[in-house]
Order: structure tokens, then C-alpha cells, then sequence
């Protein structure tokens, strides 16, 4: 047993399950591990923190060493991502009038299951390639504007970006998107995640894998929170307003949004680096000012509701700042976010597909039980 999974829970009891499969442990992997009651995000051995100056290709090699045939270093990583965004591209083409009818992560999800296993490229190279094209055509297209082509020389987060507003970003916007890539290339065992192993363990393959993780990203519960928390900005609107507006959304029971997290009960390592991303932005009509002062009261009131469950920001705050000043529009960011968890997606199912086991849990029946029926012997 490795010593990170030496410091899970201790097993239930015979006969109990834990709703929601909480402190159940389903896999051992290298990848990543969530310390909740520590605030720490380690990705093979890298506390988050010290992974957030580095550009997301450098991740990815990290990720995917000793998973692939071919490891390659961050600069090459970065070459094979430039030439299959335009093998992405050439694909993304002729599917994009199908998407009108469809959110953007029903639209994405249309376009990678359109990868096809005989593709040539080394899968999980394409996979990651294509989500940035993919998205970036998705949300030009919503407001009327024909795709961008990528530009192999770019970097992936620069890249990204060019094909979403079809100029050169600032180096602060490419700066802030690469660390939005590093903190959420992965992060335990989450439900998308899962969901990619438990496909990748039937052996069906890496794209059908990663489209199961994206279908678990779509759920409101897991990749859809950072939206909304935009949503709670501009019903408070002015200064004068937070205070009165966050008192009455807690009485009413209701949560307020990018504050609290099911696994962190300190602190969470993504917001603290998510936070100093956003400081690098220039502050458009002050709303990144106006959303620090949200935060801090929200803190105080959510401390003095609660005082025995800390709850601090939750990634999902600052995520949708970063998002919206660097030009993705919000109903585009549950994409953006798959940009990044590709990242893990991809690596997941690799290690998943080198255990060799089918992934099939037990489940205890709690329905009724018909009256045994005798048994039925041959005459003699």
C-alpha cells in the first residue's frame, strides 16, 4: 500500500455503505491526492503551490511520465499539442453548424466523440489538443464569428485564447489562463475522473473514456458551480447592497456560491492560487475589487453562521473572476475547465488501462425478497 493511501479512512463496517462513496477507497494511484483536512493538492510529490509558476505542457509531462510509450519532455509536449490542435481543427470544421442547437458542453461533447479510435496521433496528445479548439470554435461561433486556426508555434494557454478572440492575448491573460490549466489538470478521484476509469478499466479506449469524464462534468454538482458564482456578483451589484444581500440569501438557507468545499475544511490550495492569478489582471470597472469585498464579508458572515464548519473561498470563485477577464463567456466555462482536467482525465485512464482489471463495485440489495421458491428435483 502506498503511504498516501495509508492515511485513508478506515474501512466501513460489513453491511454499511457510505452515501456518495465518501472515504471508499477505489484506486492507488500516483497522480494526485487530496489532503482535505490539510488544504494540500500534491501531484506526484509537487505540493499545488509550487506547481502553480510552471506552464501547463511541464505539467502534462509530469502527469503522463512513465505512462507513455514515448515520454516526452514539456518543449515537446508542447510541439505534439501545436500539431494536433491543427489535426483538431480540420475535425472541429465540418461539425460545428451541428452544435447550434446545443449548450457548449453538449457542443463539446459532440466534437470529441468525434475522435476516432484509428486516429494515428497518440490519443491522449489529441485529446488534450483538441478541447481548446474545440471550445474556442464553440463560443466564437455563439456570437456570430467564423473559428480561428491554431498556431502550432503558440504555447497551449496562448494558443487558446488566440483562437478565442482572434488577436494576440497580453502576457498576463496567457499567464493567468496557464495557472487556471495547472490547478485543475486533476485532483483526486472526483466524479469525473471516476467516471473516466470505470470506462477506461472496460478497455473501450481513451476518447470514449474522457467523453464519460466530460458527461460527469456537466453535472451542476461537479463542473458547473463557477457560472453561477458571476450570477451572485451582479444580483448584489453595488457595495452598498453586499451586506444586505448576503445576510438575506443565508436566512433564506440558500448558499452562496464559490464558498465552501465537500473535501477541503480548512482551506482550498486552488483558490490561494487562483486568487494571485487574478491580482495579475488589470481590473475591468473594478470587479475583481468589488468581488474581494463580497468575499470578505461573506467569510465573516459565513463564520459567524457556522462557527464549528469552517468555510472558506472554494475554487470555483476565483475561477469565474479569472475566466471572465481573460474572455471566455460563462456559459463557456465548464469547457474551459475540461481544457485543463483533460490533463488528469488523460493520465487516469492511462494508469487505469495499465492495471488490467475491470472496475466492478458490489452493490447490497435493500428491495424486497420474494418467498424461496422450492427447489425442483429430477425424478429418481
Amino acid at each position: 500500500m502506498s503511504p498516501l493511501s495509508a492515511t485513508a479512512a478506515p474501512a466501513l463496517a460489513p453491511g454499511h455503505t457510505a452515501p456518495g462513496l465518501d472515504d471508499v477507497v477505489a484506486a492507488e494511484t500516483v497522480l494526485s491526492h487530496v489532503d482535505g483536512a490539510a488544504g494540500r493538492l500534491i501531484l506526484r510529490g509537487h505540493d499545488l503551490d509550487v506547481l502553480a509558476d510552471w506552464r501547463f505542457e511541464a505539467v502534462l509531462a509530469l502527469l503522463w511520465r512513465d505512462l507513455v510509450p514515448e515520454p516526452m519532455d514539456a518543449a515537446g509536449i508542447a510541439r505534439a499539442l501545436g500539431t494536433a490542435r491543427e489535426e483538431a481543427f480540420a475535425i472541429a470544421a465540418p461539425l460545428l453548424a451541428a452544435t447550434d442547437p446545443l449548450t457548449p458542453v453538449e457542443a463539446l461533447r459532440l466534437m470529441l466523440a468525434a475522435l476516432a479510435d484509428a486516429a494515428t496521433t497518440p490519443h491522449h496528445v489529441l485529446a488534450v489538443a483538441a478541447v481548446p479548439v474545440f471550445a474556442a470554435a464553440i463560443a466564437r461561433r455563439r456570437r456570430g464569428a467564423a473559428p480561428v486556426a491554431p498556431d502550432r508555434t503558440r504555447g497551449h494557454a496562448e494558443d487558446f485564447l488566440a483562437m478565442l478572440g482572434g488577436d494576440a492575448p497580453s502576457p498576463a491573460a496567457v499567464a493567468a489562463l496557464d495557472a487556471y490549466l495547472v490547478t485543475v489538470a486533476d485532483h483526486g478521484l472526483n466524479a469525473s475522473t471516476f467516471a473516466a476509469r470505470v470506462v477506461a478499466s472496460t478497455r473501450a479506449g481513451l476518447f470514449s473514456s474522457v467523453v464519460a469524464g466530460l458527461c460527469a462534468l456537466k453535472g451542476p454538482l461537479h463542473g458547473g458551480a463557477p457560472g453561477p458564482v458571476l450570477d451572485m456578483l451582479d444580483a448584489i451589484g453595488t457595495t452598498a447592497r453586499i451586506r444586505p444581500w448576503l445576510v438575506d440569501a443565508l436566512a433564506r438557507g440558500e448558499r452562496l456560491m464559490g464558498f465552501g468545499h465537500r473535501i477541503y475544511r480548512v482551506r482550498d490550495p486552488r483558490a490561494d492560487v487562483l486568487k494571485r492569478a487574478v491580482a495579475g489582471l488589470r481590473d475591468r470597472g473594478g470587479r475583481i475589487a468589488f468581488a474581494e469585498a463580497v468575499e470578505a464579508e461573506a467569510l465573516a458572515l459565513l463564520a459567524q453562521k457556522k462557527p464549528l464548519r469552517p468555510l472558506a473561498t472554494n475554487v470555483e470563485f476565483y475561477t469565474a473572476l479569472l475566466l471572465e477577464a481573460v474572455g471566455f463567456p460563462r456559459d463557456g466555462f465548464t469547457n474551459v475547465f475540461a481544457a485543463g482536467r483533460m490533463a488528469g482525465w488523460t493520465a487516469h485512464v492511462l494508469e487505469q488501462e495499465r492495471t488490467g482489471r475491470l472496475i466492478r463495485p458490489q452493490s447490497r440489495y435493500v428491495g424486497p425478497v420474494p418467498a424461496a421458491r422450492p427447489v425442483s428435483r429430477a425424478p429418481e
